[in-house]
């Protein structure tokens, strides 16, 4: 299973940009930037991003990542635990 980590472009404001570039460097990582994905509000507020269309947000662009990379890593352990 690969993740998918979508991003905002509207967000980036936030340093999600350097998240997203992080991110892409790992070939197993399906990494996707949108112009809106419509969490205005959150976007606003917060560097934010969607894991498996789950939304993941912190109070930095360095939390926002870690966060992610934990969030896959308990994605993938249920996987192991449980197939697909």
């Amino acid at each position: 299973m690969r993740p998918i980590i979508e991003f905002c472009a509207s967000n980036m404001h936030h340093g999600t940009d350097k998240v997203m570039k992080n991110l892409e460097q790992n070939p197993d990582f399906d990494v996707i930037e949108y112009g809106c994905l419509g969490n205005c509000g959150q976007c606003y507020m917060e560097p934010f991003a969607l894991l498996n269309g789950e939304i993941l947000a912190a109070e930095s662009a360095d939390h926002l990542l870690a966060r992610i990379l934990e969030k896959i890593k308990e994605i993938e352990a249920m996987y192991d635990l449980f197939g697909d």
